[in-house]
This record gives C-alpha cells, sequence and structure tokens, in this order.
C-alpha cells in the first residue's frame, strides 16, 4: 500500500496539529504509513506587513496545495480559519475535526496581571493581525491603542513579554495547542469578540478524485463542528471576505437546530452590523447564506463595498 504524504507548514503550531492528525490516522489505519512533509507559505515569509494589505487569497495554502495538485503530498492540514472558502479546482475539504474553543484570548505583560480588557489603563497597546479583532475592540474599547503585530505564536509572545505590547490577543485554542493556556488572562466573550469563522477546528484537504485518502479521512469528521463551520465557511463566502474584512461569527447546535451569529464591522470600529439566524442542523450552508443576506440587507453591502475601494486605492 502506498505511502500517504502528509502537507504541512513549519511552523510549530502548525506541526502540532499535523502531528496530532497523523497520530489520529494511524489509530484509525494502524496498517497504513502516513509521513509528513513541511513546506514555508508566503503568508510565513512576509512578516513585516499587515495581512490585510497583502491580500489573503491562500496566503497560508497555496503552497500546500500545489503540492497536493502536483502529485507530491496527499493531503494538507490547516487551521480552517486560514483555508480559503473557495478552494482550487482539483481539491476538497474532505475532513473538519473536533473543535477547540473557538474564543479569542487576552494575553497581558506581566505588569497588568491583575487587569483584563474591561480594565487595562488607557493607550495601553494591545497587539492584533486581525482587523475582526480590531474592529470589535476599537468599538468597545476606544481608549487602548491598537498596534499590528506579526510571526508565529512564540515569536508575538516574546515581544509582549519584552514590554513592545502590553497585551495581545490570540485564538483560545492555538494557545492550548501549544499548552500555553497558562498565559490566557482572559477569554473574550462573545458579546465583544465574535470569533473567526472556523477558529478553533482543523480543515484537512486533498484531491477531490483521490476516493481512497476521503475514505481514510472520513473518520476524523466531528459531524457537530463540521455543521457549524460549514455554515460559517457559506457565510463568509457569500458576503466574499477574508482578511480584509472584519467578520465575525458564533454558532451553536441544539439538538436538531443550528443558530449562526455573524458580524460586519468598519474598520474603525464605529459601525457593528450583527444578527444571527436559526434553522436545520442539516441545511448549514443555507443558513450562512440566508443570513449574509440577511446582514447585507441591513447595510453591510456598503460597508464591503467600502473596504474594498480603500484597499484598492490605498
Amino acid at each position: 500500500m502506498r505511502t500517504i504524504v502528509i502537507g504541512s507548514r513549519k511552523s510549530q503550531l502548525a506541526l502540532v496539529q499535523t502531528y496530532w492528525v497523523q497520530a489520529e490516522l494511524q489509530k484509525l489505519h494502524p496498517d497504513r504509513t502516513f509521513s509528513i512533509e513541511t513546506m514555508t507559505t508566503q503568508g510565513d515569509n512576509i512578516l513585516d506587513v499587515a495581512l490585510a494589505k497583502i491580500g489573503d487569497k491562500g496566503l497560508f495554502t497555496k503552497e500546500l496545495e500545489s503540492a497536493m495538485l502536483a502529485g507530491t503530498t496527499d493531503l494538507a492540514v490547516h487551521s480552517l480559519k486560514d483555508l480559503p472558502t473557495k478552494l482550487p479546482d482539483g481539491l476538497v475539504l474532505a475532513a473538519i475535526t473536533e473543535r477547540e474553543n473557538p474564543a479569542d484570548a487576552l494575553v497581558v505583560n506581566a505588569k497588568h496581571q491583575d487587569k483584563q480588557l474591561e480594565t487595562l489603563p488607557e493607550g495601553s497597546v494591545v497587539g492584533t493581525s486581525s482587523l475582526r479583532r480590531l474592529a470589535q475592540l476599537r468599538h468597545h474599547f476606544p481608549h487602548l491603542t491598537f498596534k499590528d503585530v506579526r510571526g508565529n505564536l512564540n515569536t508575538r509572545l516574546r515581544k509582549l513579554d519584552d514590554g513592545e505590547y502590553d497585551a495581545l490577543i490570540l485564538a483560545v485554542a492555538g494557545l492550548q495547542r501549544l499548552n500555553m493556556g497558562d498565559r490566557i488572562q482572559q477569554i473574550i466573550p462573545p458579546e465583544i469578540s465574535l470569533h473567526a469563522v472556523g477558529q478553533g477546528a482543523l480543515g484537512i484537504e486533498c484531491r477531490s478524485d483521490d476516493q481512497e485518502v476521503i475514505d481514510l479521512l472520513s473518520g476524523l469528521i466531528h459531524y457537530p463542528t463540521q455543521q457549524r463551520c460549514l455554515a460559517e465557511r457559506a457565510f463568509l463566502r457569500e458576503l466574499e471576505g477574508g482578511c480584509q474584512v472584519p467578520i465575525g461569527v458564533s454558532s451553536q447546535i441544539n439538538q436538531t437546530s443550528l443558530t449562526l451569529a455573524g458580524l460586519v464591522a468598519t474598520l474603525d470600529g464605529t459601525t457593528l452590523i450583527k444578527d444571527q439566524l436559526t434553522g436545520d442542523i442539516n441545511q448549514p450552508e443555507a443558513i450562512g447564506r440566508e443570513l449574509a443576506n440577511k446582514l447585507k440587507q441591513q447595510g453591510a453591502q456598503a460597508i464591503l463595498d467600502q473596504i474594498t475601494q480603500q484597499f484598492r486605492s490605498a
């Protein structure tokens, strides 16, 4: 039997996630061999420019996808929030794994150990590379100063500990996967910051005509997470949003129903358009599309058009 080659980015978090997938696949298929091929993506190489200014069409996925299409690798493990909602021809999202906590977290410099977002002193420098986080936090905490921060998790934390920032906003899931949960000062509630589409889940991509690999991956699918993330991704796809647009979501499942909350914000955080929709758990993409159109009718389309124009003229 052929060896199945898994593609991964080289960052510590990416490798932790990929090793986990490799181990789970080995448990499910002990007679098979799964190897790992690492590579660097454009998003890993460009660290001195804000993500929104680079554009987000496959920043962290293009090289992994090219390797699959060339037959060098057979599947790729992604943080699902990094995977564009429109995949290249010939590739498919074959599995979405059980989600970690999708919320955002506040991590602080030691001098603010007794603080939370609400109590950080005026002018405190908060680092984030996400326009989604930035817009929502600017809306709720206009007295704070926000500054872009790039690099892997360890690099960002070092900048925080060295005093370049008073606090950082990071994903709870990434910190937990790297056994850094003790750095979490505050889990930010959805009332303050809706999370990114797919945040906390892993997405496993492979060639759409490789039924053997699709079958091997089927055991990793976590149905509740899959349905929630499909609704979130459909919402984002309908809005045609990405790193350049402040779009947030939250989703919940209650027996046979799925509730999706969504948000579109202006870059300065002065306007937040937010709503939610509940529907059949078996129709997640319909829920996502309908909620996106609901927000467009409430003014989200004008915000999206304005932001697109701003980036085109920048």
